[in-house]
């Protein structure tokens, strides 16, 4: 090649790749964030080369077919606690390639996509046209379970989308790296992880960091997640935030999860499993102690609720029912489901913690998101830092110490009831209940808006040991949802969370 072409040539590698690299030399969070800054200074530009025809045109189970060869795990051969998977572009659903970066002595080595690090199935993909390809996303494993072992621990995988595992769980709720707009008006905006950077740990290590590069449209951010494997798996994330414009509605901590059919709701169609879902609830714990239960629903149209608070202690989308036999699914597994909890880390101010609830048909959509919104808007020009936990769990649920709540249903019993009357049956149980007597003065405070409140009964459950609340309430306003809140107590002193739940609009 002439000279001249040569380094013609040259130039445009550095124009294509200049913006997004960084210095190789001592990375860490910081680096990052200085490539999100220097990203938040330019206007948002997504130069993707579209996938060959062949790879576009892939159904979803001719993706599921294309397979990441085990023994070509990265840090395999070097026997570390860890190792790396990656997962194949295709399809209309994993179109963006990811650029993921090898940190070895803080010193920087991107991986390249090898297609002979793949199985190709019956696809009939060439993989000599696949070689400057890239990656959709990458999963760690890590012997969670045994030490004969290695599960897959996390996966990335899909813009800002990631989730993680604890012992004895299966993959369900998901966290997302931020919610931009979500339910609003104007559509929402899906940033995406575009780059990841991850350390590589030594023989004793018993935790795994990633660093992440966010971008879209109207910002940008510099993340690092450091993930600790156990019982219950703990995600410690740091987010700096760095706005090109301002957004109408940020959405720190987004945690996601999927709701068809639960206790408090009727299956729409003819299923043989009670409950289908990932998560059954919202748990919200205040920064003045109340704690905050809200069962979730699968509505007819979109519903958003929101508690306002100040420096929350904590909310998650949680999988409280563990019954294998409220679910009878011995594929899904719900009832291994994790719950996931958000534990902020210092001081996030006033803002509300807002819960998005979308119809769905089927079981096959995440359709419920909650998230903390601060009531200050987020402006370009200086930078904003979230420091707060993931915890993965499944028996170390955080919940108050008095009692909780146990279940929801909703429906009526062998006295029929008027069409338009709603019955509510709630049960709630924990120490403060059990120790009382059958004849203590237990009530309950209720709060009704958006409806009539018809009756109210309290009395003992005298199977499970703790206590039943009755509910009857009559809509009053057409097309509006009811909004009731509840709190058990003996005399003045409170002996439970707070119920808080929504009869949707019909």
């Amino acid at each position: 090649m002439p000279a001249r072409a040569l380094l013609a040539c040259l130039a445009a590698v550095i124009a294509l790749f200049g913006a997004g690299t960084v210095d190789a030399q001592g990375f860490d969070f910081d680096s990052v964030d200085k490539l999100a800054r220097s990203l938040a200074g330019k206007p948002y530009s997504r130069n993707t080369a579209p996938l060959p025809k062949a790879l576009k045109d892939l159904s979803y189970d001719q993706m599921r077919d294309i397979r990441f060869d085990p023994s070509r795990a990265l840090w395999r051969a070097e026997k570390l606690p860890f190792e790396l998977q990656f997962f194949h572009l295709g399809g209309s659903f994993l179109e963006h390639p990811v650029r993921i970066h090898e940190v070895v002595g803080g010193q920087v080595r991107e991986i390249p996509f090898d297609p002979a690090d793949f199985d190709y199935g019956k696809t009939g993909l060439d993989r000599a046209q696949l070689r400057r390809l890239g990656f959709a996303g990458f999963r760690a494993h890590y012997a969670l379970n045994t030490p004969r072992y290695k599960d897959e621990l996390l996966v990335f995988l899909g813009a800002s989308y990631f989730r993680a595992l604890g012992q004895g769980q299966h993959y369900g709720a998901s966290a997302r790296g931020l919610a931009v707009d979500t339910a609003e008006r104007n559509g929402e905006e899906f940033p995406r992880f575009e780059q990841f950077w991850i350390v590589r740990s030594d023989r004793s290590a018993r935790e795994l960091t990633v660093y992440a590069l966010l971008d879209s449209r109207r910002l940008t951010g510099a993340y690092r997640f450091i993930f600790r494997p156990a019982a219950e798996t703990v995600t410690e994330v740091t987010a700096r935030l760095h706005l090109r414009e301002p957004v109408a509605k940020i959405g720190v901590a987004p945690v996601t999860s999927m709701f068809f059919h639960g206790e408090n709701q009727r299956s729409p169609v003819d299923d043989f499993r009670p409950e289908v879902h990932d998560s059954d609830g919202l748990s919200i714990h205040s920064s003045t102690g109340e704690w905050i239960w809200r069962p979730l629903v699968n509505p007819r149209r979109l519903l958003v609720t929101s508690f306002a608070l100040t420096d929350p202690r904590g909310f998650g989308l949680l999988q409280r029912d563990r019954a294998f036999t409220s679910y009878e699914d011995l594929e899904a597994r719900y009832d291994l489901r994790p719950s996931v909890w958000v534990e902020p880390v210092g001081n996030w101010g006033v803002g509300r913690v807002e819960l998005v609830q979308l119809p769905t048909p089927d079981e096959t959509n995440d359709n419920i998101v909650a998230y903390w919104v601060p009531q200050q808007a987020l402006r370009p020009g200086q930078p904003y830092e979230y420091r707060y936990r993931l915890l993965w769990h499944k028996t170390t649920e955080r919940r108050p110490t008095t009692s909780w709540v146990v279940q929801t249903r909703r429906g009526q019993g062998y006295a029929a009831l008027p069409e338009d009357v709603i019955k509510l049956t709630v049960d709630f149980d924990g120490p403060a209940l059990r120790k009382l007597a059958s004849d203590a003065p237990v009530t309950a405070e209720l709060a009704v808006n958006g409806g009539q409140q018809l009756a109210l009964i309290v009395h003992k459950n005298e199977v499970s040991g703790g206590w039943r609340m009755v509910v009857q309430v009559r809509r009053t306003e057409k097309d509006k949802p009811i909004d009731l809140r509840a709190v058990l107590r003996n005399g003045d002193s409170p002996l439970s969370e707070t119920w808080s739940y929504i009869v949707p609009a019909n």
